[in-house]
């Protein structure tokens, strides 16, 4: 919740004379190319890296720079008064403490009467450090919900930093150099969206000429090569080579690295250490990793982008490891993450005293927060929820007949047609059950299942991974691809950019892990034709609808009836049909 006083001051900088970025935004809102999480979230980055130097969070808040609550109309005791009227970082915990949420209900009442009752007894700055992970360097976090954009939204951050660099070549705030990640075992879904990175038009947040002389500066590297180069004696890591092609480093500006975590976190050969230890095999793979990594921390005023960053909050995971690593290097500009989940699967505990404690399940760092509600009929589809106490293949059967009959011919505006996802869990039960049931409906529905099923997996002994599937899949987004209804195991839970995906069906639990149901079920919510009202369906079990609304009341603080009940026009009613078991979603 500290994303609440960063925005309060941000809006009130913005709307003071002291704001430099006006007419820049007011130029966005003209283009109408970027949605308005994105501009918000531009607002707040360009604050936090005007108007606060792109400081650390924790030192920020230390300094004060988010205070604006009135000590004077508070009962303290005298010691605490003198406290506050001395100690800036006091003043900034005890404001968190009297947050509220959109309930009205306030988040720590007793961190509120704790910091009253013991203000002289509390080391300030030691508690802000540690609330934001004990990190020296500049750290955001921007929270935004699938479909909102945050691929286009790191390219504009990029170019945000290049012009405002250009003007001011020697400003720390601004960087020069990028490398924009995503963790391990995601590289499938999302390294190929990060590479839409190269098709943003700059165009749609600085004014030309600008806009083509930046978009001329930036070179672009995918650090995706998995063979070792012999052309060289000296780089022999390919990934590394891409880096190395722009020596010299030290004046280098406008490279963009976009790369999956795991070229970078194999484990690191520590100093004196017995290479006996290690087979021939094992010792080129950690050489060639320290290739590259050693490289990527010589690049000069270096920001890290990693996506999907809830999967790199722990600090023990390596991929941490390697970025604390780089920002060792004294030129180093920044770390942003991005996720549509800022949440952590266990509560965190920051301990003020021997007896106090304050706890967290949200990442702290967030700096700006976009709820999934209101993306809702904005840029995302609106969605009919059903859920049923069936059978899996009953509700396979009503779900896929439902999708059929709906939006069987539909067509978007970019040639695209409505498609269907379905995860099944286990290949056998894709194979042997789901598979042979669909085929049969679409059939009925004069589809044939050879050009209009996609059966995708890894494969396994029994069952190889269907030939042609991974480019098909990768293709299901063009006007080329018949597809419509996709079987799926163990793939499109998470960062799976299909816009023209109409609907889900999570039959059964243990299809996706139950800690992204909410995830996986709103795959099919993104929008394919700028502010247009599209709607889409969600078929579940009644295990994934308890975990979904579950889920959404930890996660957003709304109901699964707000959920689907959030555009006034479509307002849905709840029906319950006995003899079926059936909850389901109608519009009025």
């Amino acid at each position: 919740m500290f994303y609440n006083l960063i925005q309060n001051k941000c809006d009130e900088w913005y709307n003071s004379p002291d704001c430099t970025i006006n007419e820049l935004i007011q130029y966005i809102h003209s283009q109408n190319k970027m949605r308005d999480a994105q501009i918000e979230a531009i607002k707040i980055y360009l604050f936090l890296k005007i108007a606060c130097q792109n400081q650390p969070l924790w030192q920020l808040f230390v300094n004060g720079y988010f205070n604006d609550v009135n000590i004077e109309q508070i009962e303290l005791t005298e010691a605490a008064r003198h406290i506050f009227s001395t100690n800036k970082a006091a003043v900034a915990l005890f404001q968190y403490s009297r947050l509220k949420d959109k309930g009205g209900r306030q988040l720590a009442p007793e961190l509120e009467q704790f910091i009253k009752q013991n203000a002289d007894k509390i080391d300030y700055e030691e508690i802000f450090k540690k609330i934001f992970y004990d990190v020296t360097y500049t750290d955001y976090l921007f929270s935004l919900p699938m479909g909102a954009g945050k691929t286009y939204l790191m390219a504009a951050f990029i170019y945000l930093d290049l012009y405002f660099a250009q003007i001011e070549p020697d400003n720390k705030s601004f960087a020069h150099n990028f490398m924009v990640m995503a963790p391990s075992g995601l590289k499938s879904s999302i390294i190929p969206s990060l590479k839409h990175i190269k098709e943003f038009d700059p165009s749609w947040i600085i004014p030309e000429p600008t806009a083509t002389q930046l978009k001329r500066l930036i070179k672009f590297e995918i650090l995706d090569e998995q063979k070792t180069a012999n052309k060289s004696n000296r780089i022999k890591n390919p990934n590394a080579q891409k880096i190395n092609n722009h020596q010299p480093l030290e004046n280098l500006m406008g490279l963009v690295a976009i790369t999956n975590a795991e070229k970078v976190i194999l484990d690191r050969l520590a100093d004196n250490q017995d290479t006996s230890l290690f087979s021939d095999d094992e010792l080129k793979r950690v050489v060639l990793a320290n290739e590259l990594r050693e490289l990527i921390g010589k690049l000069p005023n270096l920001a890290i982008y990693i996506d999907e960053v809830h999967h790199a909050a722990d600090g023990e995971i390596k991929l941490r490891q390697v970025v604390n690593k780089w920002t060792e290097n004294h030129t180093f500009n920044s770390v942003l993450g991005f996720s549509g989940t800022p949440y952590l699967d266990k509560a965190e505990k920051v301990t003020l005293s021997d007896t106090f404690s304050i706890s967290n399940t949200d990442l702290s760092n967030v700096v700006y927060y976009y709820p999934l509600i209101d993306g809702i009929g904005n840029f995302l589809k609106v969605p009919e929820v059903k859920y049923a106490d069936n059978d899996t293949q009953t509700i396979v059967t009503n779900g896929v007949k439902e999708f059929l009959s709906k939006y069987k011919d539909t067509i978007y505006a970019d040639g695209t047609c409505a498609k269907l996802a379905i995860y099944c869990g286990q290949i056998e039960t894709l194979e042997e059950t789901i598979y042979p049931l669909v085929a049969e409906i679409v059939s009925s529905y004069r589809l044939n299942p050879a050009d209009s099923i996609l059966k995708y997996h890894g494969g396994n002994k029994e069952y190889p991974q269907p030939e042609g599937a991974e480019t098909s899949f990768a293709s299901l987004d063009t006007s080329l691809s018949k597809i419509r209804v996709i079987l799926l195991v163990q793939i499109g839970k998470e960062g799976w950019d299909c816009k023209s995906l109409t609907g889900v069906i999570l039959p059964q639990k243990g299809v996706c892990p139950t800690n992204m149901v909410l995830q996986t079920s709103c795959r099919c919510l993104r929008q394919v034709v700028k502010d247009n009202k599209e709607s889409a369906i969600i078929w579940l079990n009644k295990f994934n609808a308890d975990t979904l609304n579950k889920q959404l009341k930890q996660q957003q603080n709304i109901t699964l009836q707000e959920f689907v009940q959030k555009v006034p026009l479509t307002i849905p009613t709840i029906e319950r049909v006995s003899r079926m078991g059936l909850l389901f979603l109608r519009n009025i």
